[in-house]
């Protein structure tokens, strides 16, 4: 067991594949961080949109705003910010897919629609994932019946300081933390020792580390400028390293308890090993 493991960071991206904002603090739910990745954008045929597809969402960055959050475009400050709520507030609803799954949605206003039609340059919605709305962790990995949010599979995905830091000493361009868009990150401890994790806890809080993350395209995107990686593609280095099978891992999928409170700060207990 490792010593002095430190909860260092919570972070929550509201709208699926959208800019994500630090918090101090979160709540955790049945679904993962309260808030996190409970709006969508989707197409035209109602089919979940993301950066690997449309680099551009990068450009749309998410601030915390009272009740709710603020999206702004870092190219175009002739759009004014946008706010949307936490919650939809109206009951309007239309069936999404994202991934293998389909799902009822709420949608967001048709200014909301309009604002984000103009700032991506083609036809989108935006949609809420309602509490009413049951969407499972993958039925493989999932004995305890676990939900999840838009995110793409799991409720929670974590990341170790010490394994970013292990990736950067080999690429000619360091990269930062948000190429790979976790909600917790922890201090302390080796680089990858969490491959082996099972049950953890989070001051007092349950999680259980399910199995490797499998990365993808999106973390070759430039959060800041929505332009690939110029020097140092971190997924190509991965697959040289952090290949298992077909998939390129760095981080671990995560489920919970479903309720607590974290706190960055927080003592983090591995109680069991794979």
């Amino acid at each position: 067991m490792s010593a002095s493991l430190t909860l260092t960071g919570l972070f929550l991206y509201p709208v699926k594949s959208l800019g994500g904002y630090a918090v101090a603090e979160a709540d955790v739910t049945a679904r993962g961080l309260q808030h996190d990745r409970r709006w969508l954008l989707v197409d035209e045929r109602n089919r979940f949109m993301t950066q690997r597809q449309l680099p551009e969402m990068a450009l749309l960055s998410v601030a915390p705003a009272y009740n709710g959050f603020l999206i702004t475009h870092r190219q175009r400050p002739d759009l004014l910010p946008l706010f949307i709520p936490f919650e939809a507030t109206l009951e309007r609803t239309l069936f999404v897919t994202i991934w293998d799954d389909m799902a009822w949605a709420w949608r967001g206003t048709p200014q909301a629609d309009e604002w984000l039609t103009e700032a991506l340059g083609r036809p989108c919605r935006l949609v809420y994932m309602s509490d009413m709305v049951r969407r499972d962790v993958e039925p493989e990995h999932n004995p305890e019946g676990q939900l999840v949010s838009f995110a793409d599979g799991y409720p929670f995905l974590m990341i170790g300081e010490a394994a970013l830091a292990d990736l950067n000493t080999r690429l000619a361009q360091p990269v930062p933390m948000n190429r790979f868009r976790p909600n917790l990150v922890f201090g302390g401890g080796t680089p990858y020792e969490d491959d082996n994790w099972e049950d953890f806890q989070v001051s007092g809080v349950s999680f259980r580390a399910v199995r490797g993350c499998g990365r993808c395209v999106l973390t070759t995107i430039d959060q800041q400028s929505a332009t690939k990686n110029p020097v140092g593609d971190p997924l190509r280095t991965l697959a040289t390293y952090r290949q298992v099978e077909h998939s390129i891992m760095f981080g671990q999928n995560v489920t919970g308890a479903g309720k607590g409170r974290l706190r960055v700060g927080d003592a983090l207990t591995v109680l069991s090993h794979k």
